[in-house]
């Protein structure tokens, strides 16, 4: 359909700000948005959607414009609920991009704009398909009267006797019809690794497939118009439907394919949702590797407990998760993310609320997840091992066991996802020493054959098996280029540098345990270490550095 038709269009509250030169370009989707940047989620000739939450100040409307115009876009419709109008820097930056800017009046729900869109593009529809497609809003609808994916589901099951679930990239079911007996993990997991191989092989829409003599259509989700692809397929949901699709008129799959853009929103939503722990996430996260006081790390901490753990007591241990997702194919830092977020979901856990219990940031190109690991229940009762006294933890295999048949099928040729896995931590201060052990052994993880590989940091302790068949030379020039130093100042300060080194390294790094095992003050001990770290040019807050004294001091 043309923007000009769209503005014609009574009850859709759409008025023009500017551009009424570009009115015949042609919408082909619709995507509702407040990210930043929504790049990812565009595919070209979208009317979008927003409601300006993105916007602070008047400095964020020239990149967000400048990313929409290269995204190749319609038009953006700006919502004037927030607001009250649509603020003059935007207008400029759309006309700088030549981008056609609507304002959507208070009174029309975005939904409205989206269902009578979907339905213009899927084209002309049998009464009983248009129906659905009506009842749809619902879905759309903030507030008690609305839904998520089950409100469209069920209807499809009601309305067209069509079974069908939302799936994750890992087989997790985010949705399925509630009156209907649920999908088991093993025939989700098989496919949604159908589903990511046909779209990696380019296969048309739907896929079908067969599991355990059951027919399956299978429609990738993704906020981009039908038949197009953008950004890694791997990370992407799917809506499996159990039918087979053989027979089925051009009109009952375009009538999927509006539901799967209706999915999407609701996906892009969540998504926006996950902003502000991602964020916390990543200022902890800064602090640590940024080497930050631990008193500082710590009273962040404290700040992002309740949002990273919602609803459950202290954490007295953390752990550190770190993955990439590299090759041409696999979706970089960005990919990384979505994916961690679902690898630390059980894969039995039904519905969106324990992905959205997880947060994930972005390093560069690393996802790193900083996980909390609760030791008192909401009712003050111990929970599982910490009756015990044991952290429950993380295993690295695990986390991959349920999930690498979907995306080990997701992945291309070259494409590789790794990760590793930290040991459990008591305080702050150990989570410079966890991160760079979670990243040490993705390293071991990376140096694995396979395309999904985990490592965790129990087996970064297998360097001590390495240790009898080095040769005696190198140990001897290993542990003098390392020691020697050391030692020569103990000998001539009568200082106890070396028994230092090794307290340290047995303490995990714990300043305070440190020095109450050699009776001394916190002071006393930064500067001993201190002075190692100058005789050795080393840095003691480093996993390698720490792992050639500990090598050493074993060969010694």
């Amino acid at each position: 359909m043309r923007l000009r038709a769209l503005l014609r269009t009574d009850g859709l509250g759409l008025r023009l700000l500017g551009g009424e030169d570009e009115l015949d370009r042609t919408v082909r989707g619709v995507m509702t948005t407040d990210l930043r940047d929504p790049s990812r989620y565009l595919s070209g000739g979208e009317l979008v959607l927003t409601g300006l939450a993105w916007r602070h100040d008047p400095a964020d409307s020239e990149p967000f414009v400048r990313i929409l115009a290269a995204a190749g876009v319609s038009a953006l419709a700006a919502g004037e609920a927030e607001l009250g109008s649509v603020p003059e820097d935007l207008v400029e930056a759309c006309a700088r991009h030549r981008l056609p800017l609507l304002a959507v009046n208070e009174s029309v729900a975005f939904a409205t704009i989206t269902e009578h869109v979907v339905r213009r593009v899927s084209g002309e529809r049998a009464g009983d398909l248009a129906a659905v497609v009506d009842r749809h809003r619902r879905m759309m609808t903030a507030g008690p009267a609305g839904g998520g994916p089950e409100v469209v589901l069920d209807l499809l099951g009601s309305d067209l006797d069509l079974r069908a679930w939302v799936l994750s990239p890992t087989g997790r079911r985010v949705a399925g019809p509630r009156d209907q007996e649920p999908l088991s993990h093993e025939t989700a997991s098989r496919l949604a690794a159908d589903g990511l191989a046909a779209v990696r092989a380019g296969r048309r829409r739907p896929v079908r497939t067969t599991v355990d003599g059951e027919a399956y259509a299978l429609f990738p989700i993704r906020s981009a118009p039908s038949g197009t692809s953008r950004g890694p397929a791997v990370a992407d949901w799917l809506l499996a439907v159990r039918a087979d699709a053989a027979d089925w008129p051009e009109e009952r799959l375009d009538l999927l394919d509006g539901v799967t853009q209706l999915i999407a929103v609701e996906r892009d939503r969540r998504e926006a949702a996950r902003t502000v722990r991602r964020r916390l996430a990543g200022e902890v996260l800064e602090l640590v590797q940024s080497g930050a006081a631990p008193a500082e790390i710590a009273a962040r901490l404290r700040v992002a407990a309740p949002v990273l753990l919602p609803g459950l007591g202290a954490a007295p241990h953390w752990q550190v998760v770190v993955a990439t997702a590299e090759g041409p194919g696999a979706g970089g830092g960005q990919a990384a993310q979505a994916l961690l977020e679902e690898i630390l979901v059980a894969p039995d856990a039904p519905g969106p609320e324990p992905a959205d219990r997880i947060a994930v940031a972005r390093l560069g190109e690393e996802a790193v997840a900083l996980v909390p690991l609760p030791s008192v229940a909401a009712d003050g009762a111990p929970t599982g091992e910490e009756a015990d006294g044991e952290a429950p933890g993380l295993v690295a295999e695990e986390l991959l066991d349920a999930v690498r048949l979907p995306l080990s099928a997701g992945l291309g040729d070259g494409d590789r996802i790794t990760l590793g896995v930290s040991a459990a931590v008591h305080s702050a201060e150990g989570l410079r020493g966890a991160l760079e052990e979670a990243r040490h052994a993705r390293r071991v993880a990376a140096a694995r054959p396979g395309s999904v590989c985990a490592a965790g940091h129990q087996e970064l302790a297998s360097h001590v098996l390495l240790l009898p068949f080095v040769p005696d030379d190198v140990r001897r020039a290993f542990t003098a280029r390392l020691l020697d130093p050391l030692r020569d100042y103990d000998r001539r300060h009568r200082a106890e540098l070396v028994p230092t080194l090794e307290a340290f390294l047995d303490s995990d790094g714990s300043w305070t345990r440190c020095a109450a095992r050699l009776h001394l003050h916190v002071n006393t001990l930064r500067y001993r270490v201190g002075r190692i770290e100058q005789l050795t040019g080393r840095d003691l807050s480093r996993l390698e550095d720490k792992l050639d004294f500990f090598l050493a001091l074993r060969m010694s």
